[in-house]
């Protein structure tokens, strides 16, 4: 006889499989914290002392209500379905938005307050206040999409959605932490030789040990033992900085004085950054909640977007920079005996490692080589899956959607260059100018271009017109396509003075081509339906 579905006292919502369920999960997490931070401070120059102390408490609130929520959502469908296997959902920092918020957001806040003459402090609490209206608008939006989730999914096609994640997956979360991975070969190449074999190619490990937490730890005692030998430079990552200060962090409490709200108007030119990132949690929110139905376990899937919404506008509202998402694995937390534990002792573990500073010293101790292969490994998972979800016929416009986000790295590093002093010839400044015009706004423009490809494949070409006249749209304020190099946006008949090198390539010139393609396609796409059927391929 089956249980009653009003009993939970069946519900086996702790196992053993949620031990390594728990360390995937939560280093996950870890590692994305310590990227947001590392990145801010390295590329930068962020105040250390005041990320650890403003950014990652309210970071880590977002994390312990979205976790909780999904506890407790697991407990509801174990009472409703009397089952004892249920595996709650895992919700944790979203990987995409926090390389977006550093380096399209929160970093450049900072620099341009920096170079308008703000002292530090100002200018770090400037920019914190940006990402924390950055996040609860996230947050807003995603709650608000919510009911809608399905209707979204309809309307833009899968290449478009995937492949803008690909784009970012590859550019960024793929490419950057290699960067730093190669700073200490010994550590980080070991570290990710491990990962790749043990999470990519699924090689098990002796003792089912985790290859999250094999990786850490072998990468951390080979960085030990060859600090400790001479073969890599002794001292800490930051000279001046004394861990133990930063326990017990306050700093993040001036949330409540509401101050943070005057950054509202400050916060509108990354929109177009910040809710395309919001857009892509919400499509990976109903794939990942068809994943799990997949899996067996039918969770409410505007239940789920919602619980992701509201935790990241509590994250955002308590001074935290990352948004909050439910993520991919849930099929793999399920195929190691995960329960409900797992996101439970998620909850607890970055809780505590935020509220208490205690995390500062995790980052402190653990060498960025050593936990930063996971970050390749989601870059190279979300890569795959985003071509395994979309029809092979769609594949060109997954590639072509990575050419914007290419262009966004490429500008990141250049911006170094050319901070550092150095100076371009004319026609190497063209060049560059294009591929800033491509670089700002790049995830919207890749999903517009994915999605026109798409529609163009699929010989719909009266909605590939419509594609093109939503970017003339976009174009002319400047949401892509920004001429500027700070990318704001802007009112057409108030453009100002725009570079030298924009010359044959303003935004009215753009908007002009997006709209004679538009009718081209529209009058293209007449042609071919007023065809007689039998000359039709």
């Amino acid at each position: 006889m089956p249980p009653s579905p009003t009993s939970t006292t069946c519900y086996r919502w702790l196992a053993a499989g949620d031990i390594n369920a728990f360390f995937g999960l939560s280093l996950d997490n870890l590692a994305d914290l310590t990227l947001t931070v590392s990145l801010l401070v390295a590329v930068f120059g962020y105040p250390l002392d005041f990320a650890l102390s403003h950014f990652v408490p309210g970071t880590a609130i977002g994390v312990i209500v979205g976790d909780l929520l999904f506890t407790w959502m697991a407990f509801r469908l174990a009472r409703s379905t009397g089952r004892t296997d249920i595996t709650a959902m895992p919700l944790g920092l979203d990987t995409p938005s926090t390389f977006g918020m550093v380096f399209f957001v929160i970093g450049p806040a900072y620099a341009e307050a920096v170079a308008h003459g703000l002292a530090e402090p100002e200018a770090a609490r400037q920019a914190w206040h940006i990402g924390m209206c950055s996040i609860v608008a996230s947050g807003i939006f995603k709650l608000s999409a919510a009911p809608l989730a399905s209707l979204i999914r309809r309307l833009v096609p899968r290449a478009a959605l995937l492949g803008s994640l690909a784009a970012i997956a590859l550019a960024l979360i793929s490419f950057l932490p290699f960067l730093e991975v190669l700073t200490q070969p010994l550590v980080g190449l070991v570290s990710l030789g491990i990962v790749l074999a043990s999470l990519t190619a699924r090689v098990p490990l002796p003792g089912r040990l985790p290859g999250a937490l094999a990786a850490l730890l072998i990468g951390g005692g080979i960085a030990a033992a060859a600090t400790t030998f001479g073969w890599l430079p002794t001292g800490d990552k930051h000279a001046s900085f004394v861990p133990t200060a930063a326990l017990w962090p306050t700093g993040w409490l001036d949330v409540f004085d509401l101050s943070w709200l005057a950054a509202w108007p400050l916060t509108v030119k990354y929109l177009p950054i910040v809710i395309p990132f919001a857009l892509g949690t919400v499509v990976g929110g109903i794939d990942c909640t068809e994943s799990a139905a997949a899996a067996g376990d039918e969770f409410d899937t505007r239940r789920v977007i919602a619980v992701e919404g509201f935790a990241t506008v509590v994250a955002g509202l308590c001074g935290g920079v990352i948004q909050s998402t439910p993520y991919i694995g849930h099929p793999a937390y399920k195929s190691m005996g995960g329960r409900a534990g797992y996101t439970l002792a998620t909850a607890i573990v970055i809780g505590l490692a935020g509220l208490t500073g205690s995390f500062a010293l995790l980052y402190e101790w653990i060498p960025g080589p050593a936990i930063l292969p996971i970050l390749i490994f989601i870059g190279l998972e979300i890569s795959a899956q985003s071509f395994q979800a979309t029809p092979p016929r769609h594949y060109p416009a997954v590639a072509i959607a990575c050419v914007p986000a290419l262009a966004a790295l490429v500008v990141i590093q250049t911006d170094k260059l050319l901070a550092a002093g150095a100076t371009p010839t004319a026609a190497l400044a063209n060049e560059l100018f294009s591929m800033r015009l491509l670089a700002s706004g790049f995830i919207l423009t890749s999903l517009l271009w994915a999605g026109l490809t798409a529609a163009l494949i699929d010989r719909r070409l009266g909605v590939a017109a419509g594609w093109c006249l939503l970017a003339a749209g976009l174009t002319l304020f400047g949401v892509i396509h920004s001429p500027f190099a700070d990318g704001r946006l802007f009112w057409p008949w108030s453009l100002g003075d725009l570079p030298a090198t924009a010359e044959g390539r303003g935004p009215f010139d753009l908007a002009s081509a997006y709209l004679l393609l538009a009718a081209m396609f529209a009058a293209w796409g007449q042609w071919l339906t007023s065809r007689p059927a039998h000359s039709k391929p």
